[in-house]
């Protein structure tokens, strides 16, 4: 009795086909059998004397074949590629310069500046002594390492000073490097691990209100320095120049044409951060940066403050507000200035010139930043997660060392704010003295928008309630 004729299949004929993705990439691959040529030649040959495949089908099954089988030998050699350039020998096990360290270290550096003038550690580290010890306490079990037999760890000292020097400066890592004598791939290692530490221990410094008794204390604390009735911050973002992300297109591309990311803040009347939101593309509007935070979520379905307060001196009842500037909306909870120019003694004059004297603290605070951090200075030129972390130590050192008693004078010396004399008059902080100082830290654009008839009549009653009850003696010398 004549066998069964059995149909030929693609198993049969080519049986790599089926078994090729059993080889594994860690075993040694050597050249496919198609590159030698004679081998797959008799399988077709074969495979042709069934009968059962047209020479199309035939060429079909032999190109995917080789498209298969081949990509099976390239990707063994870019694994073999990858293993090689892994194993690169070390030029150096540690470079000759760096070998001084044994002799005279950072921590020797610090040591010396503390023992001499008292202001050469806080102008090196932009703090006091006593303030600089309780962070190494902090964030000391975070980020020290253990000597080996090879090499000495380096200390957690040297982490943090490395770090507050870049923060302070801004230089880059081949110059602090140099500085700190350990190389410039461990500076930006050591960098980003004291950063995080440092938004991790501190995290507490951003104390966001909970409770309508705290933003009742914010509001009464704004107007006993501001004269800003039911005032419970001021509002501004920033765009934080970086340099252009890998593949990121136009997604950081800022209307400055400029790359960067925005840090957006709310400001209480002491000069302190009670919110930040960071890392927003530079791309997106101005006034989405803002819409896109979980703050204004809160503040549009009135899960966030206080719903009205009653007016010093009056029993007109308005709402709880935060000032700011032309760059976001009008609403009943944020006041903007009026738009265009008024004479003297207009009620819309004399607004804007209450609202400006409140919204100067968050001004400030960006200026005190970018003057104390240098590293604001110019385009950071790291990745935009990596900025975020910066920029977030930044602004918790900040609120650290305005509360610390040891640090306030230091960080925020006399006469760095704006300050008003008797009859108004502005007298500018010393930190806009410093040219170029926000040059890297430009504020949003300003583009006109469309009010609501609701918050048009709550600024127009704050207005009229500033040249009533709410008179000062000397907003008429406004300018």
């Amino acid at each position: 009795m004549c066998s069964a004729y059995h149909e030929p299949t693609i198993s049969t004929a080519f049986p790599r086909l089926v078994t090729w993705r059993a080889t594994s990439l860690s075993e040694p691959i050597r050249a496919p059998s198609f590159f030698l040529g004679p081998k797959l030649s008799r399988q077709i040959s074969q495979f042709k004397m069934s009968r059962s495949l047209d020479n199309t089908q035939i060429a079909a099954c032999a190109a995917a074949y080789i498209v298969i089988v081949g990509g099976d030998y390239l990707k063994g050699k870019l694994v073999e590629k990858e293993k090689t350039k892994s194993c690169k020998e070390r030029r150096y096990w540690m470079h000759e310069m760096y070998k001084s360290r044994a002799r005279y270290n950072a921590t020797d550096l610090l040591e010396d500046l503390k023992r001499g003038p008292s202001n050469k550690f806080q102008n090196f580290c932009r703090m006091s002594a006593t303030d600089f010890e309780y962070l190494i306490q902090k964030i000391g079990p975070t980020i020290c390492k253990t000597d080996t037999n090879m090499r000495k760890c380096i200390p957690v000292q040297e982490r943090l000073a490395v770090t507050l020097r870049f923060l302070a400066t801004g230089d880059s890592f081949k110059s602090l490097s140099y500085l700190f004598k350990f190389s410039s791939q461990t500076v930006s290692r050591c960098i980003m691990e004291v950063c995080r530490a440092l938004n991790q221990e501190l995290k507490n410094e951003i104390m966001f209100p909970t409770n309508e008794s705290s933003w009742k204390n914010i509001a009464t604390d704004f107007y006993d320095k501001w004269n800003f009735p039911n005032c419970l911050g001021a509002i501004d973002g920033k765009h934080i120049v970086i340099q252009c992300p890998a593949n990121s297109g136009s997604e950081f591309y800022n209307y400055k044409g400029t790359f960067s990311i925005v840090l957006m803040a709310v400001v209480n009347s002491n000069y302190s951060f009670t919110y930040v939101d960071i890392g927003c593309q530079g791309r997106i509007s101005d006034g989405g940066v803002l819409r896109n935070t979980s703050f204004f979520k809160k503040l549009e379905t009135d899960e966030l403050i206080p719903q009205e307060g009653i007016l010093p001196n009056t029993n007109v009842s308005l709402p709880y507000v935060f000032v700011t500037d032309e760059a976001f909306a009008l609403s009943k909870n944020i006041m903007k200035p009026y738009s265009g120019v008024y004479e003297n003694g207009n009620c819309k004059r004399i607004f804007n010139y209450r609202l400006s004297r409140a919204r100067r603290v968050v001004e400030n605070v960006f200026g005190i930043m970018a003057s104390v951090f240098r590293v604001f200075r110019g385009p950071i030129l790291l990745e935009p997660e990596k900025v975020r972390d910066i920029t977030m130590t930044c602004v918790l050192l900040h609120n650290f060392l305005r509360k610390s008693r040891s640090s306030n004078s230091i960080y925020t010396p006399p006469g760095i704010f704006d300050t008003e004399n008797n009859d108004g008059i502005v007298i500018p902080g010393s930190w806009r003295s410093e040219q170029n100082c926000t040059k890297s830290m430009f504020p949003l654009q300003r583009v006109p928008r469309k009010s609501g008839l609701e918050a048009k009549m709550v600024r127009d009653q704050f207005a009229e309630y500033f040249m009533t009850s709410g008179t000062v003696e000397w907003q008429e010398n406004a300018k």
